[in-house]
This record gives structure tokens, C-alpha cells and sequence, in this order.
């Protein structure tokens, strides 16, 4: 950029966007961005600061660690530091450098990998799936280079068996991870007649099984604190409240909200309706009134003029509608404002759509309800939710058969003295 100022919202939304787009960064690294660089806008703000230079950013970290030698700090501070230096290398040089360089596939057997990625990406596979497959992709492209392997032809079963033992039974999840990718892909091989091998019969099955982590939920108090705390006073307080409100009501995905369109709201059928950015499926819901009244309150008092046909917009100029990373760190804002016990949990957008859940759970809501609402193709996908429901799983168990008690003190038993 040549050292040229720009407004803080301007210079991250396109950070943010050349991050995901380019570098194919996942969602939770982009909102861990948007975190660190949120604490210099607050900085910004303290000191009626306006501009976004290169300079704003030496002040901040001088703030911060003043004369202090920053090769000792700790890691937390390491990555602090690095992604302030991201942004402020944007500034000067209008190219995002990120410390990960991008995974290249040389060769012909490369060539073949990245044509079945590109294949695989027209099924709107995530940013981070086909971040996963391309270094998946690249190690054993290593492993058949050291073994001399240069065309597809080259490559047999030993060769696949022999790179899958070399990761070890320490990384089930990437043995797993690997079996998956490296057998779908030669099975695209076969089914193209590019190779004339159905290798991908050969490739053995794993039985891992990786356990989810408990979603976070909180309970409808906690809810009713988080949106009492938006300050629907002020023009982002407005924005804000109509995006707290559609992720705790309806339970709608950060990605959804942020490109929410005004073709979207049916005002005559009182309903949403919009394609899921995660699923590409279609999803309908109701526009309940409290809803209804805080989107109109943004649109007449709150949001700036503008001919974007989303409805959300950033605050400042150039008011370019609103990203995901933004959604999450505005429900982040509101869980701390609340003063909410977020110890160990989540607390972003999603926790917020995991406590809808969870409520409709507790509330007795049939589970196939539950799926329409969340946009969630089968009940599978729910039934995750239950995990957190106390009440449901209790109702899942089994009586325990009462045990003869001569069991405990039969000659030669375990329980035997």
C-alpha cells in the first residue's frame, strides 16, 4: 500500500479476505486475527486515532512492551506480535505475507493432485478440507520422490502401504485423515482411466473414530443477559442487537448473517429465506416479530447509505458488508460485556447457535424440528446436541439388572477374599 492510510475496517476486511481466498486460512484462524487486531482498533478509538498506518502499529506495540526485547516473549506474545507485523507489512507493502507459505505440487503426479483437488473444490469444500488434502498431497509426494516415483504409473499399493506405516500409530487422526484423501483419489484416477489399477480396493480401512469435543451452551438466563447487553442506543448498537438476535433466536451460522441479502427477508410471508453457506442447501425460517422490528431499526436509524444488497455493514467507511470473522467478535464483545461465565467454553456465534439447540433440546423439541431449524441435513447432525443434554441422556440408559449377591463372594471370583 505504500505506507497509504486507510480506515481500520477497510485495511483487516481485505486482510481478512486475502486470508481465507488465497491462503485458504479456516474460519477459527481468521477470528483469531480479527481478536488481536480488534485490541489496536480499541487502541485507535482511546486515542482518536482515525487512520490505520504503519506508525499506528509501531505506537501500539510500544504501548504494549515499550523498550522490551521482543525476541524473550512468550509464545502468546510471539503470535501477538505476528499478526500486528502482518498488518502493518500490508500497509507498506500492500502483500499478505503470512509465515505459511503455500503448499505447491510439482510434477505429473502433482498435476493429478491438484486436478482432483480442483475437482473435489466445485463441491464447496472449505478453505481448511482443501488446505488438509494439499498437505496431505505434498508429504506423500515427498515420500514417492525419495522412492524415486515420478508418473502415476509408477505407483503401486506397496508404495501407499509402506508411506501410511511411516506416520505411526501416534497420529491416528492423520493416518485416518490420509487413508480417506489418498483413497478417494486414487479411486478418481481409476473411474478418469488414468490409471488402470483400481489401487484405491487395495488401500485398507481404519476404524478411527475421532470423539467431538462438548459443544458450549448456556443456559437461557445467560442468553437474556448477552442481548440485554447490546447497546441499542447507537448505530453499531442496532446493527449488533439485529445480529445477536438472529444468532440466539433462529440459530443462524456467522457466515449466514453476514451475507444475508435484502432478497432474503420475505416481509410479506413473514419468513427468511436464504442458501446456507455451509451446506449450499436452502433454508426457510420464520421472521419473528422481535426480529422483524430490530432488522428495521438498523435499516431506517443504523446503517449507513449505501447500494450494497447486504444488509449488514461495517460502521465505517468504505461500508462494505460485514465478514464472518466480524460476526464472531461481535458476540464475543457481548459475551464479555454480559459478564457471562464463559471459563473452558466457546463463546463466539456458534455458541450461541449450540444453546439454541440445546434449549429446543430441553424444551422437549422433537429432534427432525431441531434439524429444520439449524439447517441441518438429518438427524445425525443434531443428535451431536444431545451429548450436552443431561436430561435426554438419562433417558437413554438402561436399568442395570440386580446381581445375586452370592456373585460377590463366590469362591475364586474377582470380588473373592
Amino acid at each position: 500500500m505504500n505506507d497509504h492510510s486507510t480506515t481500520f475496517e477497510a485495511v483487516t476486511s481485505s486482510m481478512l479476505k486475502i486470508l481465507k481466498e488465497d491462503f485458504s486460512r479456516t474460519d477459527s484462524t481468521l477470528e483469531g486475527y480479527a481478536w488481536k487486531w480488534n485490541q489496536l482498533r480499541q487502541f485507535m478509538e482511546n486515542n482518536d486515532l482515525h487512520s490505520l498506518t504503519p506508525k499506528v502499529c509501531d505506537d501500539f506495540l510500544s504501548s504494549l512492551y515499550g523498550s522490551k526485547d521482543l525476541t524473550s516473549l512468550k509464545s502468546g506474545d510471539k503470535k501477538f506480535l505476528s499478526a500486528i507485523l502482518l498488518l502493518k507489512n500490508y500497509l507498506i507493502t500492500g502483500q499478505v505475507i503470512p509465515r505459511k507459505v503455500p503448499v505447491e505440487l510439482k510434477g505429473e503426479i502433482g498435476s493429478l493432485m491438484m486436478q482432483y483437488i480442483l475437482s473435489r473444490s466445485q463441491e464447496r469444500l472449505s478453505g481448511h478440507t482443501i488446505y488438509n488434502h494439499k498437505q496431505i498431497f505434498h508429504r506423500f509426494l515427498d515420500f514417492l520422490t525419495s522412492a524415486k516415483v515420478a508418473s502415476i504409473e509408477q505407483v503401486e499399493i506397496t508404495h501407499i502401504i509402506k508411506y501410511l506405516n511411516t506416520i505411526g500409530t501416534k497420529y491416528k487422526s492423520v493416518a485416518s485423515i490420509s487413508i480417506h484423501i489418498l483413497r478417494n483419489f486414487f479411486r478418481y484416477l481409476y473411474e478418469h482411466k488414468i490409471i488402470d489399477m483400481d489401487l484405491a480396493a487395495f488401500i485398507p480401512k481404519d476404524n478411527y473414530k475421532k470423539q467431538p469435543k462438548l459443544p458450549s451452551a448456556y443456559t437461557s438466563e445467560e442468553i437474556k443477559k448477552i442481548v440485554s447487553s447490546v447497546d441499542r442506543s447507537t448505530t453499531t448498537g442496532k446493527r449488533n442487537y439485529s445480529i445477536i438476535l438472529l444468532a440466539t433466536m433462529l440459530g443462524l451460522r456467522a457466515s449466514d448473517i453476514a451475507n444475508l441479502k435484502f432478497e432474503n427477508i420475505l416481509w410479506e410471508d413473514n419468513a427468511i429465506r436464504l442458501i446456507q453457506h455451509k451446506t449450499n442447501k436452502e433454508l426457510e425460517l420464520p421472521l419473528l416479530p422481535e426480529i422483524g422490528n430490530a432488522i428495521i431499526e438498523y435499516l431506517r436509524y443504523g446503517r449507513p447509505k449505501s447500494q450494497s444488497s447486504y444488509i449488514f455493514l461495517l460502521a465505517r467507511s468504505p461500508y462494505t458488508h460485514i465478514n464472518q470473522p466480524v460476526i464472531s467478535q461481535i458476540a464475543k464483545k457481548y459475551f464479555l460485556k454480559a459478564n457471562v461465565n464463559i471459563k473452558n467454553k466457546h463463546h463466539g456465534a456458534h455458541a450461541l447457535r449450540h444453546s439454541l439447540a440445546t434449549l429446543l433440546l430441553e424444551e422437549q423439541v422433537k429432534l427432525p424440528v431441531i434439524s429444520e431449524v439449524l439447517g441441518h441435513e438429518n438427524t445425525e447432525s443434531t443428535s451431536y446436541y444431545l451429548r450436552i443434554d443431561i436430561q435426554s441422556l438419562k433417558k437413554c440408559s438402561l436399568d442395570v439388572s440386580p446381581v445375586c449377591e452370592n456373585f460377590y463372594t463366590q469362591k475364586g471370583g474377582y470380588f473373592y477374599e
